[in-house]
């Protein structure tokens, strides 16, 4: 069972992969970037799935804080506004994965059970 963090400010997202989620993984939800933080400054996610444009901190800001205090944790991206050169800027920046909305249920689930993947290569333990 594979540990998820999952922000975005739009709360139907955040129910939609709650529910496909939850039922094989310990999943926390934030609808903002600050109370992100919030949550990984508690806890080693295995996976942290966040959109880009959010009200006040962006996933963006995010993905540094991941990056200096929790290295070992993938972020996959989601976002309905952001385009490819974004997209790669992210990848270069550290971000495991992109996945543009709208996206199938399949889709996601499929790209996170990869990032999960990764991350227990990272870390067998």
């Amino acid at each position: 069972m594979a540990s998820l963090l999952i922000v975005d400010d739009d709360e139907t997202i955040l129910d939609v992969l709650f529910e496909l989620f939850s039922d094989g993984h310990l999943c926390h939800t934030a609808p903002t970037a600050e109370e992100a933080l919030k949550q990984l400054r508690a806890h080693d996610y295995d996976v942290v799935i966040t959109d880009i444009s959010m009200p006040g901190m962006s996933g963006e800001d995010l993905l540094g804080f991941i990056k200096v205090y929790r290295p070992k944790t993938p972020v996959l991206f989601i976002s309905g506004s952001a385009g490819r050169e974004h997209a790669e800027r992210l990848l270069t920046r550290g971000a495991f994965d992109y996945l543009l909305k709208p996206f199938s249920l399949e889709e996601i689930a499929e790209r996170v059970a990869r990032t999960i993947e990764y991350r227990r290569r990272l870390d067998p333990n």
